[in-house]
């Protein structure tokens, strides 16, 4: 809330949960338990139903729902925050394993 300034509703697209289900399964131990956190805090998530078609990544359609949505993305991944600064989407990201950042304005 400090962060934006305003009243949000976190969302989490179905693509990019599946995601994480399947590595809280089949992942490297390390990965398992990340991607279960993860899971932990999609529960406070509103989980949005999004298409996917077979060339997409689900990076691209990350980049696809945030550019349509104009909203800003939440991610640490180095390369997708790049093609979301390119396209001028917020971006927010958790610096020193415990503040978040928004990189752009909403």
């Amino acid at each position: 809330m400090n962060l934006l300034n305003q009243r949000f509703e976190p969302v989490l697209l179905s693509t990019t949960y599946q995601e994480l289900q399947k590595m809280a399964e089949k992942g490297s131990p390390k990965l398992r338990r990340q991607a279960t956190i993860a899971l932990k805090l999609a529960e406070k998530c509103l989980v949005v139903d999004v298409e996917k078609s077979e060339e997409e990544t689900n990076d691209d359609v990350i980049v696809r729902v945030a550019a349509q949505w104009r909203c800003p993305a939440a991610t640490n991944d180095r390369k997708l925050k790049q093609r979301l600064r390119d396209i001028s989407i917020p971006v927010i990201y958790l610096r020193q394993k415990s503040r978040l950042v928004l990189e752009g304005s909403i």
